[in-house]
């Protein structure tokens, strides 16, 4: 990439600089501190020059924007063409509540629906159940059938918008009712554009939101990815996610091996099941998070991007460049919001979507100013979608692809985020793959580890964080915070009491049963579920014949 005879003219050059101009000044004024890193403690060098970036030629290693190994981005022209899409995650309470918030956002210019679930939800409980209690609505909306999904999606073009859901063990189950909705409007399943994360694995390594073992957990996954390859052609049926790996303390560079370990196990199981991979690479989507270390995550993105090209294509066989394209949403870091000086978030969240949209992302959230201290208010979601339209319309960064491409500090960190992903990709391998590696704690103990050190450097002063250990002020909170409807609980305990009183329960045992004996056999088990969903069987009935097909998941106890 550049020649030998300056390379070596530079080497002087920089040793001139230190001698003459460096040692003289720090004489005089030394530096702020002893040692600069990033967030994931990482050092950092004075200075950057191609020094640092030397190696692959650059076609090798960056190429044009649209084209292998896409390290400047999926697209041709990039956010030129097309800007990414304003997808703002909401869900509170009951679903009249959530369906209220949706439609402000999109008045409000919000392109794409985003949809949080409670935690019963997520643990595949209806509302009513025991288990469930004091949970009701409170980090999503609850969804315990199709009549749920209904009235969320009540008004809403699901025939035109396109949909992400974060869920994950009960994904297929909350998908179908998304699917018999949509039917309900009359749309056609070709029609349907979104994604359900449905990503079990970082489940295991990270969030710790699972239900079944990872052997049926995982047949599940790839029971939607065959499904929707044949019947959804438009939808993404997994969305492999580092998000929660990063939330949980890890590195950018755990996020980012841990992730792909995780998105090429489950292309695995996929080929297994006899499905060739150009049928269903191009629907495989990803989540990343956007944590503060600007340079740092701008660099993992487009590491993310080289890395997933040549191992899709030189590991797997894909043909099809549809393949090799790594789509990606992100959402800032809501680990690093705090409810201290709640304001300084919208700055924090500014600088990390400006992050993701330079790292080139393809759908982005950003986190409201009060979501350490509460669901998001209508004005604080507000603010967050507003920083994402001043991005957009008014900052420049998108006039031009790939802006920071070519800077040596940003190659430089692109190229080590990749070694280290390597790394972390054959330590996995040495464990047996990512299945044996859950199961003896290595991507817990590593996050575990990184999480550690990072809050011990908080702890120690020795990284700053403004509000907490710099800049800290005793003044009483004077936002406003969301209030949900008190009544909101009764209200989903009525509903679901008159459902199973009005239903055909006749038909829901028998899609039951019938989902009973595909979930012991080797048959997808999709079309049952639609069948059950459509039968108004609630989530907690169905999770109930899994579970007893399937078993519960204890996690293992590590010394």
């Amino acid at each position: 990439m550049y020649d030998p005879q300056e390379l070596e003219k530079l080497r002087q050059k920089i040793t001139q600089w230190e001698q003459k101009t460096l040692h003289p000044t720090l004489e005089r004024n030394p530096e702020r501190q002893e040692r600069f890193a990033t967030t994931s403690s990482e050092p950092i060098e004075r200075l950057y020059t191609p020094l640092d970036v030397t190696g692959d030629g650059y076609a090798e290693k960056l190429g044009m924007p649209g084209e292998y190994p896409y390290t400047r981005g999926v697209h041709a022209t990039m956010h030129r063409g097309r800007l990414w899409t304003m997808r703002m995650f909401a869900g509170f309470g009951a679903a009249e509540e959530t369906n209220r918030r949706f439609k402000y956002l999109l008045d409000q210019g919000q392109t794409g629906l985003s949809i949080a679930f409670d935690l019963p939800t997520l643990m595949g409980l209806d509302s009513d159940d025991p288990e469930a209690l004091g949970e009701f609505g409170k980090c999503g909306v609850a969804v315990c059938s199709l009549k749920d999904m209904e009235v969320l999606t009540a008004g809403l073009p699901l025939d035109r918008v396109s949909t992400s859901m974060t869920i994950n063990s009960p994904a297929a189950i909350i998908w179908a009712m998304y699917i018999a909705a949509a039917e309900k409007q009359g749309a056609r399943h070709d029609q349907l554009r979104g994604t359900i994360q449905n990503d079990i694995l970082k489940e295991y390594i990270a969030q710790k939101e699972y239900i079944f073992p990872p052997e049926p957990s995982m047949r599940l996954v790839t029971d939607t990815i065959e499904f929707g390859a044949s019947d959804l052609p438009q939808w993404n049926t997994i969305s492999i996610s580092g998000y929660h790996i990063r939330e949980a303390g890890s590195t950018a560079a755990q996020e980012l091996a841990f992730t792909l370990s995780d998105g090429m196990e489950y292309a695995r199981w996929a080929i297994a099941r006899g499905l060739d991979v150009d049928a269903f690479a191009p629907r495989l989507s990803f989540f990343f998070n956007a944590h503060n270390d600007f340079f740092e995550e701008i660099a993992k993105y487009r590491a993310a991007r080289r890395i997933w090209a040549r191992e899709i294509r030189e590991t797997f066989g894909a043909k099809d460049p549809r393949s090799w394209l790594m789509r990606f949403h992100t959402q800032t870091a809501g680990a690093s919001l705090t409810a201290q000086q709640p304001e300084n978030n919208i700055v924090r969240v500014a600088i990390q979507a400006l992050a993701a949209v330079l790292g080139g992302t393809q759908s982005l959230h950003t986190n409201s100013m009060d979501e350490a201290l509460a669901l998001p208010s209508e004005h604080a979601a507000t603010i967050a979608l507003r920083t994402q339209q001043i991005i957009a319309e008014e900052s420049g960064v998108t006039n031009t692809i790939d802006p920071l491409g070519g800077s040596f500090f940003v190659e430089a960190q692109t190229d080590r985020i990749e070694a280290q992903a390597y790394h972390y990709f054959r330590r996995i391998a040495e464990l047996g793959g990512v299945l044996p590696a859950i199961e003896k704690g290595f991507f817990q103990g590593e996050i575990a580890d990184a999480a550690y050190r990072y809050q011990r450097e908080i702890d120690l002063d020795e990284r700053k964080i403004v509000g907490i250990n710099a800049n800290a002020e005793d003044k009483p909170l004077t936002i406003p915070l969301l209030e949900m409807d008190p009544q909101g609980y009764q209200h989903q305990v009525n509903r679901l009491t008159k459902l199973r009183a009005e239903r055909d329960n006749g038909r829901v045992g028998q899609t039951l049963d019938r989902l009973r004996i595909a979930c012991q056999g080797t048959e997808n088990t999709m079309p049952h579920i639609l069948e059950a969903v459509r039968a108004y069987a609630t989530l907690g009935e169905i999770v109930r014949v899994m579970k007893e097909v399937f078993g519960a998941y204890q996690e293992p106890t590590w010394i």
